[in-house]
This record gives structure tokens, C-alpha cells and sequence, in this order.
């Protein structure tokens, strides 16, 4: 792979085939729980389809396969609010996730009639409405805006992680960590929250490094997000990460890390941490040794609602010989995953 990140993305990228995706098809919606005012609550998750994240038409991050969700002409308004009239009726969540794979603030890629249509409808069926979004949207205006539809709104933000090294060399994400505190301080501003998205084991760092970059950011993060979500990173076709796993060159993260994580910074800070761990006991999902792997997710999953790091006492398996001789000695293999 040559060139940088971007460059690489758009090559990989022009190699897959997509199957077309037809403008008024929304991507998915689930129910869930979550956490409101320290309670769990019933939730619902919407993603939408949209014309995809311009970040993502630039080449985009180097572990993100959603670019392919987007839709084969871009979306117009009456196209997103036929999506969310589709699954309208099944809403009855008290917390409503509203994503788009990019930034549902993003005038470009959701228009503002569909926005304020939208967000005027679940003002009347959620207690809160969380919009992911990138932090250069989050602006005073957007936010007077989209606050005179909605009583409680949540601002979630893929901060990824608080070293900007990182997250430029490693994930091809351009903006920085200042970008995120200034766009936390704005919503502030207009009274509304962020949570934060982390990401734990991005490509072309180890695993102990991962495990020592995810404590430091929640920890730095904290103090501007009063809710931090750890995502572990899985392999999604068609990226980076997708073309180092297939070299053998890239492994998931430990289910071990992401539970030595919590218990370092549990009750360090004031926010709620959470972590979904997505395709968790798969080869492309973050995993142990696969005996264990159920028992761990069931485990991350219960902390994130009930914040009780109590939840991890029981968990035992060999297999943390392994993960322990991984920490100390993955450095001597010049980045090639020791256990894969």
C-alpha cells in the first residue's frame, strides 16, 4: 500500500462492488437500552441513508466500511423523511439515536427541512435525542436551530481518541482533539450534552499501546463528554484494516483490554462509559479465545447499563496467560500480531 491514508482508501475503495442502495431505504432500526439520568431506559437506534459522509468521499477513515451504506444518488429531503415515516410507528424508545454514517448535522447531507421535520416529530415520542455528528458541524447556529424542536439533544462525536497522532497517522481522521473540546464547549453553550466515541485498537498500533492510548483518552475526554462510548474495533470490508487482516498483519483488540480498560478508569471520572462490543467472539470482531468470548460481551454489555464494574469479578479463562504475554512482548514482533 502506498501514498497516504487517503489516497489508499480511495484505491481500495474503486476495487469493491457495491450493490446500489435506492434513496428511500433507510439502513436499519433497532431497540435497545440505554442509560438516561442514571436509569435504564428503552432506546431506538435509526440510521439513515444518505448520499454518505463527505469525509468519506475523500478517502474517510481508515476503518470504516459505511461509505458503502450510502445511497446511489444523493437522498433529497422528502427522500430521509419518507425513511423515518417508514419506522415512525415503531418508536417508543425514551432515547432516540439518530445516525447517518456521517453527520446528521451536516446541512449537505441531511437538508434542513428533513432535520427539523424530523426532530419536530420525535419531540413527541423521546425524552432524548442523541445526533451523530462531526465536530466541525456542531456550530451555535445548528444548535439554536435543531434545539427549537427538541428538549434534551446529545451531540455524539467519533473523537476516536485523544492523541492527534493517532487519530490523523492512524485512523486518517482530520481534525483535532481541540476541534472536539471547542464543539463540547459550543454545545455546552446551548445546553446540550456529547458523548464521545472512542475507538480502541485502531491499525498500526499494538495492543498495549492501545490499551494505554483508550485509558488516557477517557480520562481526557471525561471532562467534556458526560458520556464516552469505547467502540472495539471489528474488520469491515473494504478498508485498511480489511487489507492488513488479510496479511495477517492486524488482529481485533482482546476482550481482556477493553475490560482492563473499564476497571482502570471506573469511577475516575464523571461520565457514563459504555462499550457495545460489536461482532465480539468472530475472527473480524474483538475476541479472546473464542471459550470466553460470550461471557466477556454479556459482561461489557451489563457494565454499560448498570455501571457496576462488579460485572467483571467472575470472568476467569486461561487464555489471559496469552493476553498477558501479548502486552509484554508484542513490541520484540515489530507490529505483527503474536496470537491471532
Amino acid at each position: 500500500m502506498m501514498g497516504n491514508a487517503g489516497d489508499v482508501m480511495m484505491e481500495i475503495r474503486g476495487r469493491q462492488r457495491v450493490k446500489p442502495r435506492q434513496p428511500t431505504e433507510l439502513i436499519g432500526f433497532w431497540k435497545g437500552e440505554d442509560l438516561l439520568d442514571g436509569k435504564p431506559v428503552r432506546s431506538n437506534t435509526l440510521v439513515f441513508r444518505t448520499k454518505g459522509c463527505y469525509w468519506a468521499q475523500k478517502g474517510g477513515c481508515t476503518m470504516c466500511g459505511y461509505a458503502y451504506d450510502a445511497a446511489i444518488t444523493p437522498p433529497t429531503a422528502d427522500d430521509l423523511i419518507a425513511q423515518y415515516r417508514s419506522v415512525e410507528e415503531q418508536i417508543d424508545g425514551s432515547v432516540v439515536k439518530l445516525f447517518t454514517s456521517g453527520s446528521f448535522l451536516d446541512k449537505s447531507e441531511v437538508p434542513e427541512r428533513a432535520r427539523d421535520e424530523i426532530l419536530s416529530s420525535l419531540s413527541k415520542k423521546a425524552r432524548k435525542v442523541i445526533v451523530e455528528t462531526r465536530p466541525e458541524f456542531v456550530t451555535d447556529r445548528t444548535l439554536e436551530e435543531a434545539m427549537r424542536h427538541v428538549e434534551r439533544l446529545e451531540v455524539a462525536i467519533g473523537l476516536e481518541t485523544s492523541n492527534d497522532k493517532i487519530r490523523i497517522k492512524c485512523i486518517n481522521k482530520n481534525f483535532l482533539f481541540q476541534d472536539f473540546v471547542k464543539a463540547s464547549e459550543t454545545a455546552r453553550r446551548h445546553g446540550v450534552t456529547t458523548k464521545a466515541y472512542l475507538l480502541l485498537k485502531p491499525p498500526f498500533i499494538g495492543e498495549k499501546d492501545a490499551l494505554e492510548d483508550m485509558v488516557k483518552s477517557v480520562l481526557d475526554a471525561a471532562p467534556y463528554a458526560g458520556t464516552i462510548s469505547i467502540n472495539l474495533c471489528n474488520v469491515q470490508r473494504g478498508t485498511i484494516v480489511d487489507e492488513l487482516f488479510r496479511k495477517k498483519a492486524y488482529r481485533p483488540p482482546w476482550l481482556w483490554t477493553i475490560v482492563e480498560v473499564i476497571r482502570r478508569v471506573h469511577g475516575k471520572t464523571g461520565a457514563v462509559i459504555m462499550s457495545d462490543p460489536l461482532a465480539a467472539g468472530s475472527p473480524r470482531g474483538p475476541h479472546n479465545c473464542y471459550r470466553c468470548d460470550h461471557a466477556f460481551a454479556d459482561a461489557i454489555r451489563k457494565y454499560s447499563i448498570t455501571q457496576d464494574a462488579s460485572v467483571f469479578d467472575s470472568l476467569e479463562c486461561e487464555c489471559r496467560l496469552a493476553w498477558e504475554k501479548v502486552l509484554g512482548l508484542e513490541d520484540w514482533a515489530f507490529g505483527a500480531p503474536l496470537v491471532y
